[in-house]
């Protein structure tokens, strides 16, 4: 079950609020991911394994677009 101490939000957070992220929570056999500007909305769930290359994806994406 995911509670509010579940999340954890990215030391690359900016703006003022430190809201300009996502939150990731780490759980048993999965890995969840929501927005943290709108925290109640839906949330990305992987398995664990697939979590690694979701990130590694991103950021050869946010690379490319540089």
């Amino acid at each position: 079950m995911l509670t509010p101490h579940s999340w954890q939000k990215s030391s690359f957070s900016g703006g003022d609020d430190g809201d300009a992220c996502v939150e990731v929570a780490d759980l048993d056999d999965h890995i969840a991911i929501r927005d943290s500007k709108a925290p109640a909305r839906a949330t990305l769930a992987f398995p664990a394994e697939a979590f690694t290359p979701f990130i590694e994806a991103l950021k050869h994406a946010a690379s490319a677009a540089d």
